[in-house]
């Protein structure tokens, strides 16, 4: 058991940095950069049942200490990512992956995980609730408890593999809906998805992005992500990953101390592809300064 190493639903980790889904493709892009194996795991790119294009371009708007995204779930569809892209993976990482699942029915969600869970390659299923749900009228299945259930309980039936909720922070109530899923069978929750905003070009009086609004991410939702996490992780038994602007060593830390046993960094990635190996080779020195020996000993130690 290494000084970085953290245990997160029965998998242990080298450490607790891993790429957030969208950031990291399927993870050979970056293999070519460094090795990837340095990561604690990575979220591949949300996948859905059929292949996607995606929404409309422009799809990437710049914002103060952050971007936005509306890049609409492209991929290349479940099938493609078994046979073709965990293949190349399979070249380039020698760990457990989260694979990452979005749908717009449960039914679809179900087949997906299922299809997903069946590889040996996949360590965890992440599971976006941030979809739309086409069967109760375009609302996201994440913004209510009982949907956030209902999803939850259709991926736990065609798997035992553990199951990570992923949270989108577009709600008045975070806790309810993560106590929901809890209840249904999952086994950890990230936190947070990106937060629904807008930009407006001045030259043409017209929002930037084609579908208008889009997900900011990046250091400008640090705070929000730090509070969620912070009052999630208390109002659950299972593990929390944090993520939302991490961007540092100590950003990671910080996130730790509010409650995560693991962190993601997104959009850093964009921004700089080795931000992951930075912040790796940076932690240690963090923990000198807090008088830590192990990190997973600072999980929840802000809470008194």
């Amino acid at each position: 058991m290494g000084r970085l190493s953290v245990n997160l639903c029965g998998i242990e980790l080298d450490n607790p940095i891993i790429p957030a889904s969208g950031t990291f493709g399927y993870g050979h892009e970056f293999a070519a950069l460094y090795d990837i194996n340095c990561l604690g795991t990575f979220s591949m790119k949300g996948t859905t049942r059929e292949p996607r294009f995606g929404n409309p371009t422009p799809r990437i708007a710049e914002a103060p200490a952050g971007m936005l995204n509306a890049v609409g779930l492209q991929n290349p569809g479940v099938d493609a990512v078994i046979n073709q892209e965990l293949p190349k993976l399979a070249k380039v990482f020698h760990k457990p992956v989260i694979a990452n699942v979005s749908g717009f029915s449960l039914e679809e969600y179900a087949e997906v995980s299922a299809k997903l869970a069946a590889q040996p390659q996949v360590g965890w299923l992440e599971v976006n609730i941030s979809c739309p749900n086409v069967h109760g009228g375009g609302m996201s299945f994440g913004t209510e408890p009982a949907a956030a259930a209902e999803v939850t309980r259709a991926v736990r039936n065609v798997t035992d593999k553990p199951l990570i909720l992923k949270l989108s922070p577009n709600v008045t109530d975070i806790v309810s809906i993560a106590k929901a899923c809890e209840d249904a069978g999952a086994d950890a929750l990230s936190l947070i998805n990106t937060v629904l905003a807008l930009r407006i070009d001045l030259k043409t009086r017209r929002p930037v992005l084609a579908n208008i609004t889009g997900g900011l991410s990046g250091p400008a939702i640090f705070p929000l992500a730090l509070r969620m996490v912070w009052q999630v992780s208390q109002a659950v038994k299972i593990p929390v990953i944090g993520l939302g602007g991490v961007s540092s060593a100590e950003d990671a830390a910080e996130m730790m101390l509010a409650g995560a046993t693991a962190v993601q960094i997104g959009a850093a990635n964009l921004k700089d592809p080795f931000a992951c190996p930075s912040i790796l080779r940076a932690l240690p020195g963090v923990l000198d300064r807090l008088g830590v020996e192990k990190i997973r000993d600072i999980t929840g130690g802000a809470h008194g």
